[in-house]
């Protein structure tokens, strides 16, 4: 099981989480991931910066996430470790 928190703050929404949120949901789908990856929405975890949003795998912070690449982070962060079963 992968858990994923995603940054809704004020900062990281003005930034795009909604459509990182969005991205997500639709790359578990298309995956089907639903049993392998728990997604939620999380407030301030004190890592704000100039661009993106912070995303939460498991235990290791990402800084920076941007809705264009949210994609490629998926697949690079999330959907290994959920095929690997980690």
């Amino acid at each position: 099981m992968v858990f994923v928190n995603i940054c809704v703050g004020s900062s990281c929404h003005l930034k795009g989480s909604e459509m990182i949120v969005r991205s997500f949901q639709d790359e578990i789908e298309a995956n089907r991931l639903n049993d392998e990856v728990i997604l939620s929405g999380s407030f301030c975890f004190g890592k704000c910066n100039r661009e993106g949003v912070t995303v939460k795998v498991d235990e290791e912070l990402y800084e920076g996430v941007t809705k264009d690449e949210a994609k490629s982070f998926f697949r690079e962060k999330i959907l290994l470790k959920a095929r690997n079963g980690e």
